[in-house]
C-alpha cells in the first residue's frame, strides 16, 4: 500500500499532539566525549523518554490521531520491544483496547513494559512471517486499527517531533547522527530539519550484522534484512519503501559499525554520563574533523540487565579511589 510522505507541517501537528502526553526529552552533553571527538557532541536523550524510547512519540501521535469510531476498534501492531510498549501505553492513555503480536524470544523486561500497559499480548514464533499472519488474525477477529512500527507517515511524523526539539534547543548544528532499523526515526529527523530550513547533514548508523538499510542506500535497490545478529536488537528489522524512498532522498550517508565498537560506545557513555543508550554512533579510527557540533539522534534504554551488567557495567573503568 502507497503511503504519502510526511511533511514538516505534519510533524508539527504531531508535536502539539503529543504535548500533554510525551516528555520534551533533554539534550545532555560531556566535555569528555567532547574531547575524544573531537567535536561538540548533543545528545538528545530518549532514553528517557516515556516507555525508554523514542518509540512513544510515533504511537502516541498515530494513536491520537485516530478518529472515535477507529479509536473504538482498538489498535493492534507487531513489535518485539519498545513499539510494543508505545501502542500499549498511548492506547491506555486514550482509554481504548491495545492488541499486541509479540515473538515468544521476546525479552523478558519488555513482555512485562507491555503487560503493565495493560495490552493483551498474542505470542508467536521469532519470524517476521509469523508476526505478520499473526497479527492479520487478531486484527481480523478483532477489527482493530494496525500501527505499524515504522511504515506510517503519522508514525514518522511523531518521530520526528524529537528532531525539532533537538534543533529548537541547539543552534547551528552541522550533522545529526541518527540510528537506522526500520527508518522511521532518521526519515522523520531528516524532514524535520530539512523542513526547517536547517543545512545540517542527515548521517544513519546501523550495525554491520544488520546493514540492510546501507546494502539498500549503496545499491539504490531495495535489500531486506537476513538473519541479523547484534545486540542492537531494535535495529534487526528492514526497511519499507517508503522509509527508503525518504532516505535515499534526504540522508547524506549510512555508516555501520561493528559489535565490539557498539559495546565500547555504550561502555563509553556509561562511564562518562551514567546514561545507557544502545544505538551504533561510534565508529573508532573514523574521524570526520570538519564535524564541530554534531547532534546524536536518540539513545534509547532496550536491553535487558543481564546483558548490559555482562557487556558494560563489568568491564567498565573503575572511578579512581579519592584519596584518605
Amino acid at each position: 500500500m502507497s503511503h504519502p510522505i510526511p511533511t514538516l507541517d505534519d510533524i508539527q501537528a504531531a508535536a502539539a499532539r503529543i504535548a500533554p502526553y510525551a516528555h520534551r526529552t533533554p539534550v545532555l552533553t560531556c566535555r569528555a566525549l567532547d574531547a575524544m571527538a573531537e567535536a561538540t557532541l548533543h545528545f538528545k536523550c530518549e532514553n528517557l523518554q516515556k516507555v525508554g524510547a523514542f518509540k512513544f512519540r510515533g504511537a502516541c501521535n498515530t494513536v491520537f490521531s485516530l478518529t472515535d469510531e477507529e479509536a473504538e476498534r482498538g489498535v493492534g501492531t507487531h513489535s518485539s520491544g519498545n513499539h510494543a510498549a508505545a501502542v500499549a501505553l498511548a492506547a491506555k492513555l486514550r482509554g481504548i483496547r491495545a492488541y499486541v503480536v509479540m515473538p515468544e524470544t521476546a525479552p523478558e523486561i519488555k513482555k512485562k513494559a507491555v503487560e503493565s500497559y495493560g495490552a493483551e499480548i498474542t505470542f508467536c514464533e521469532p519470524t517476521l512471517a509469523s508476526r505478520e499472519t499473526t497479527l492479520a488474525s487478531v486484527i481480523e477477529e478483532t477489527g482493530a486499527v494496525e500501527i505499524h512500527p515504522f511504515d506510517d507517515p503519522r508514525v514518522i511524523a511523531g518521530q520526528g517531533t524529537a528532531a525539532i526539539e533537538l534543533l529548537d534547543e541547539v543552534d547551528d548544528l552541522e550533522v545529526i547522527l541518527t540510528p537506522i532499523g526500520g527508518g522511521g526515526l532518521i526519515c522523520g529527523t531528516a524532514i524535520g530539519t530539512s523542513g526547517n530550513g536547517n543545512s545540517a547533514t542527515i548521517i544513519g548508523t546501523e550495525p554491520k550484522n544488520a546493514d540492510d538499510a546501507y546494502q539498500s542506500f549503496v545499491s539504490g535497490q531495495f535489500v531486506p534484512q537476513t538473519d541479523p545478529n547484534t545486540i542492537a536488537d531494535g535495529l534487526q528489522t528492514s526497511l519499507s519503501e517508503l522509509t527508503l524512498s525518504i532516505i535515499r532522498n534526504h540522508v547524506s550517508e549510512i555508516i555501520t559499525v561493528t559489535e565490539e565498537e557498539i559495546v565500547n560506545a555504550m561502555r563509553t557513555v556509561w562511564e562518562r554520563m551514567k546514561i545507557s543508550k544502545k544505538r551504533p554512533h561510534r565508529q573508532e579510527g573514523r574521524h570526520y574533523p570538519h564535524w564541530r557540533k554534531c547532534g546524536l539522534g536518540e539513545a534509547a534504554v532496550d536491553i535487558e540487565m543481564t546483558s548490559f551488567e555482562k557487556d558494560v557495567i563489568s568491564s567498565a573503568t573503575p572511578p579512581p579511589v579519592p584519596p584518605r
